[in-house]
């Protein structure tokens, strides 16, 4: 199956929460190495100006690709996930994300680009921290690319 063409310029709405909590900050921050004890101890958090633990700057990846999985899931798509190898990932923060932070993405479809038998996406996802009511805080735009390598490839 080929990849759809006429997946620029689509979008898919925010699905999920995902609510980020201290245990998880202190996991991924022990996992990609981060020694900032804002990422770990509450109170340096709180003396730095934060409301409770800050994340690392990659933290947003797990929210970025929930809302990827989308893309990838939807079979309009045509993107067979055994051939798609990861290009590029770029974050652009907003504001740093928090334990307490409920988190949702929208995914926007930016770019499709034939490449030989297989085609590149860049995929934009805004993330944005649920507050009261209705209201929306915009806190990270990732832009990723990923390559759908072709039959043979």
């Amino acid at each position: 199956m080929s990849i759809n063409p006429d997946l620029q310029g689509r979008s898919y709405p925010a699905a999920e929460v995902y609510d980020v909590g201290r245990e998880k900050i202190r996991e991924f921050a022990k996992a990609v190495k981060a020694t900032n004890q804002a990422h770990y101890d509450v109170e340096t958090a709180r003396a730095l100006g934060h409301r409770d633990l800050v994340a690392p700057p990659t933290f947003a990846i797990i929210v970025a690709q929930r809302a990827d999985a989308q893309l990838v899931e939807d079979p309009e798509a045509g993107i067979d996930f055994s051939r798609v190898v990861h290009a590029d990932q770029r974050f652009t923060h907003h504001r740093p994300i928090v334990a307490g932070d409920r988190l949702v993405a929208e995914l926007h479809v930016d770019g499709v680009r034939a490449m030989g038998g297989g085609a590149m996406i860049t995929t934009r996802s805004e993330i944005f921290a649920l507050a009261d009511g209705d209201n929306r805080e915009k806190v990270a735009t990732t832009t990723s690319s990923i390559l759908v390598r072709g039959e043979g490839q």
